[in-house]
């Protein structure tokens, strides 16, 4: 997958695109070089937010499935939990990550949104949601913490256990956005969204965060773990 990393925003804003030109996968390459750009936006004291844009109509449908359909359990095992520990270490950031929901988000790409601070998606026939239980999977623990956190809790049980999948408009109730737009606005107003968090002290913020975050976060933490441990 191609990363690509612009600042915008007169330099406040660290626009992160995944582009693998099909549904943009995630292979553990992607989400080293995508945890590695949010860190790298982290430490620049001069950036007051990201935005994680997809390609357009689409944003992510999961992890790779060459790899989740190898019958190779480690394998499968090791890519979940880069995964789970990369939702998690974008649910934890002391700095704002904003998501550009471009087009469809379903699996892991779902998880990715609930992991982003404040998630713009497009208007249309986009699917979001985590349609594991659908596709023979279930869902491992982390995504289940995080699932519970952020999802609406009158939609958990038909969003996760019935992987209920919805468009952009109906997946504001569920939890997975926050905000729908044409599809042609997407990036532009996650860029909008991302630079208003200029009013914000990063201090403040992250302190804060802490609070609202640190225990689901260490949580998701010791259950990745757990994950790693059990093919050991």
């Amino acid at each position: 997958m191609e990363i690509s990393i612009e600042r915008v925003a007169d330099g406040t804003v660290v626009l992160i695109t995944m582009d693998d030109g099909k549904v943009n996968a995630l292979s553990k390459a992607a989400i080293a070089d995508l945890t590695a750009a949010i860190d790298d936006a982290e430490q620049d004291p001069s950036v007051v937010a990201a935005v994680l844009a997809g390609r357009e109509g689409k944003f992510s449908a999961g992890f790779d499935l060459n790899v989740m359909r190898s019958g190779d359990y480690a394998a499968i095992v090791d890519l979940v939990a880069d995964g789970g520990d990369f939702v998690r270490h974008v649910y934890r950031t002391g700095l704002p990550v904003v998501a550009a929901c471009t087009g469809h988000a379903l699996a892991a790409g779902a998880l990715t949104l609930l992991g982003c601070d404040l998630r713009v998606g497009a208007r249309g026939p986009f699917k979001i949601g985590v349609n594991e239980v659908s596709i023979g999977m279930a869902l491992p623990n982390w995504a289940m913490t995080i699932c519970r956190e952020r999802l609406s809790k009158r939609h958990l049980q038909r969003a996760v256990a019935t992987a209920r999948i919805t468009d952009a408009e109906a997946a504001i109730d569920v939890g997975f956005l926050d905000i729908a737009v044409e599809p042609h606005d997407v990036v532009s107003r996650a860029i909008e969204e991302a630079a208003g968090f200029a009013a914000l002290d990063r201090a403040a913020y992250a302190a804060t965060m802490e609070h609202f975050r640190g225990d689901v976060a260490r949580t998701m933490a010791a259950q990745i773990e757990a994950d790693r441990e059990s093919v050991l």
